[in-house]
């Protein structure tokens, strides 16, 4: 070969090698920066993975300190007044011990079965009630600002209550107790007894004259009354102080608040046991009355009596089980906290019959007493023979067996001149038998017969500072039933949040201050909590058992517990507590549009009540408070259904957990998983790191993606996405 061609070849072959050389450093480039790229996402990843959990920790929901903190708060919330002075008035009405059987029956078939649906949902979601039923269905979001609604209703009246017991509180620490006697009345000539009080009793002119200065009507306010005004202030700030960090400070004065009542009610059956009478009210009370038990009418207030005694509805329950972990035992909690409500009402009711079976003896004595002094008189007279009195018996110290005697002898032989002589029969059980309950039982009669205790002034304070703390209890799940739901939603401070609460519902609660305020606190007992709160347990079982699935959420619970419940709740949950709740709720519409709208007034000249119907006015108010508590789960459907709100900004259509926090899934996404990164379509995606997989359900699809960690329906959402605005509603 020529010189000259080898030249020609060396140049070509370096040539050649020159263009693998450009061909390798461009790919080598290129490489690079797909290398420097990925590298780059990979930065940002790191960095995002970083602020997302340093916004986590931020960000962490609070949790209770430990389980038996959270126990005693649901017990707090549940176990309420109406466990001291309603739930003894209906066992007395409605067959003494007989009644414990229906209410037994209904507590096992609508109370714990509703009380563990509440406890889960609420725990499986981790957040309030608007979240909870947003997730559950965003066109049933309603339920939850109704229960808000609700919640707030009663917290106006309820804080009332527990202002008045702090004024006997406060009016306790003096001997005598200024209710143990009449005042008198001095004028120009002579001293007599204050004339309302003589015709009525002691205690009882205190209550309506001296606590309330009540007015004869609703119609007349006679402005406020500056001591209740007071005590209804004090109660709200008691309210905040406790309530403005949450379960990190309530929870702790729960503590107390819980278990004090408890070791007042064991001193006073202990007390009450070693007083005259009392075996009496208790076997009373024990003393079953079976025709009754028959009657459809105990059955249903057994049912009312169970609802509200569980606090379901309100939120409370929800708002309080939010903050468990997610494998916590809510099973154990449910059963556990409805039996402990249920022995508390029983405690309840033999103290209330123990110290009520005291003083019908006490009444009974003095009974006895002026009754012996009128035969006497008689005898005296000459319109009752001598003769037929037994001549064992000494009419000046008589028993009750030797007056009864005595009495039926005169009531044989003077038979047609009986009546004319105006003798009482002085029967303890006729005493027994007059039902009292609510401010009656409580601020009447208890504190009658606590006057004649000894050391009435220490037994005065335990009991009203018991009152205090079981309202307090009830208060604070009603506000978490509020404050939690709120917070949840839109993501406002809770301490400005509560501040705002308490100080508007203050200032609305004054209405219930005035001289006639006791009449608006029964207007609103009456009408803002009862049919709201059944229409709202009634949607909520609906949209866990037939809107969720009523499987799906079986599994749910078997997920998280790590057991399957019994099927006892699943048939419960799906055919027997819907009918029974919607059972509930007709009959009672029929009872309310039976009994006449009205109140029970205090009428001055005549010292007795007197039933008045509401003024027209009054009954557009009654109509409201219904209308405005429901009124959220139908404007919330048509706003959802129609599509009023511009789903572009966000809503709560779509919401899932991840970690226990919330988080918010685009409205409109398409693709496969990796779409679930914002802003990029999956050409300009880079390639999918298969250790952070993304899960999530589909929207619409019936059926359920299954994550690897097994979690089905209300689990958490794996995805590595910026958190979102949760609601615009």
């Amino acid at each position: 070969m020529p010189k000259n061609s080898k030249v020609v070849k060396r140049e070509l072959d370096d040539e050649v090698i020159e263009s693998v050389k450009d061909l390798l450093s461009n790919e080598d480039s290129v490489d690079d920066a797909f290398k420097k790229s990925e590298l780059i996402v990979d930065v940002q990843e790191e960095k995002d993975i970083d602020v997302e959990g340093e916004s986590e920790v931020e960000d962490e929901r609070p949790a209770w300190n430990s389980k038996l903190q959270y126990i005693l708060a649901q017990v707090g919330f549940s176990v309420g007044l109406g466990n001291v002075w309603r739930f003894p008035y209906l066992c007395q009405k409605n067959g003494g011990g007989a009644y414990l059987l229906p209410y037994l029956i209904l507590l096992l078939v609508i109370g714990i079965p509703l009380f563990f649906l509440e406890l889960s949902v609420g725990q499986r979601i981790r957040r309030g009630s608007i979240g909870v039923w947003n997730y559950i269905s965003p066109k049933l979001g309603g339920i939850g600002f109704a229960s808000c609604v609700v919640c707030f209703f009663v917290a106006l009246y309820y804080n009332v209550i527990i202002g008045w017991s702090l004024f006997y509180f406060s009016q306790s620490f003096q001997q005598p107790l200024p209710w143990d006697q009449c005042p008198l009345v001095k004028n120009a000539s002579h001293t007599f007894v204050e004339p309302e009080c003589e015709k009525s009793s002691a205690t009882t002119y205190y209550w309506y004259r001296e606590a309330l200065n009540i007015s004869s009507s609703i119609s007349e306010s006679g402005g406020l009354n500056w001591k209740m005004t007071i005590c209804l202030l004090a109660a709200w700030i008691v309210v905040c102080l406790a309530m403005i960090r949450g379960i990190q400070s309530s929870g702790k004065i729960m503590y107390f608040s819980s278990l004090f009542p408890y070791v007042v009610l064991i001193c006073f059956l202990i007390r009450a046991l070693l007083l005259n009478g009392s075996i009496d009210g208790i076997r009373h009370m024990f003393t079953p009355k079976l025709e009754i038990m028959l009657e459809p009418k105990v059955w249903r207030e057994a049912a009312t009596q169970v609802f509200f005694a569980l606090g379901l509805g309100f939120g409370g329950v929800i708002a309080f089980s939010s903050y468990n972990k997610r494998d916590n035992n809510c099973h154990f909690d449910a059963v556990l906290v409805s039996f402990i409500n249920f022995f508390t009402s029983v405690l309840a009711t033999l103290v209330v019959f123990a110290v009520l079976g005291f003083k019908a003896n006490v009444i009974n004595e003095k009974c006895i007493t002026e009754n012996s002094k009128m035969i006497i008189q008689f005898l005296k007279m000459g319109n009752i023979s001598q003769d037929i009195i037994p001549h064992h018996i000494n009419l000046s110290a008589v028993t009750a067996e030797d007056y009864h005697l005595v009495y039926d002898v005169i009531q044989k032989v003077k038979e047609e001149e009986f009546s004319a002589l105006h003798l009482n029969s002085c029967q303890i059980e006729d005493e027994l038998n007059k039902a009292v309950q609510g401010t009656g039982l409580a601020f009447i009669a208890f504190t009658e017969a606590m006057t004649h205790f000894p050391a009435s002034p220490f037994w005065s304070v335990m009991f009203f500072l018991m009152l205090v703390n079981l309202g307090l209890g009830s208060m604070f799940g009603t506000i978490e039933g509020i404050i939690t739901p709120v917070v949840d939603t839109f993501k406002v401070r809770k301490e400005i949040l509560t501040v705002v609460c308490c100080l508007l519902a203050f200032c609305i609660g004054l209405i219930f201050v005035q001289r006639s305020g006791n009449y608006f606190v029964t207007m609103f007992d009456d009408y803002s909590a009862t049919l709201p709160l059944l229409i709202v347990v009634i949607l909520e079982n609906i949209a866990v058992s037939f809107v969720y699935g009523i499987d799906k959420f079986m599994e749910d619970l078997k997920d998280m517990l790590g057991f399957a419940p019994n099927r006892y709740y699943y048939y419960t949950w799906k055919y027997i507590s819907p009918l029974v709740l919607l059972s509930l709720l007709i009959a009672s519409v029929v009872n309310m549009g039976l009994s006449p709208p009205g109140y029970n007034a205090w009428i001055e000249d005549k010292a007795s009540e007197e039933f008045l119907s509401y003024p027209t006015w009054g009954l557009v108010v009654c109509i409201l408070l219904m209308v405005l508590a429901i009124l959220p789960v139908p404007a919330v459907f048509i706003i959802r259904h129609c599509n009023l709100i511009d789903n572009s900004s966000g809503n709560l259509a779509s919401v899932t957990y991840k970690r226990g926090r919330v988080l918010k899934e685009p409205v409109n996404l398409e693709g496969d998983d990796a779409s679930l990164i914002h802003g990029k379509i999956s050409s300009e995606m880079s390639s999918p790191n298969f250790g952070k997989n993304i899960y999530r359900k589909q929207s619409g699809s019936p059926t359920l993606d299954t994550a690897p960690n097994g979690r089905y329906g209300i689990g958490y959402l794996m995805a590595d996405m910026p958190d979102m605005p949760e609601s615009d509603l």
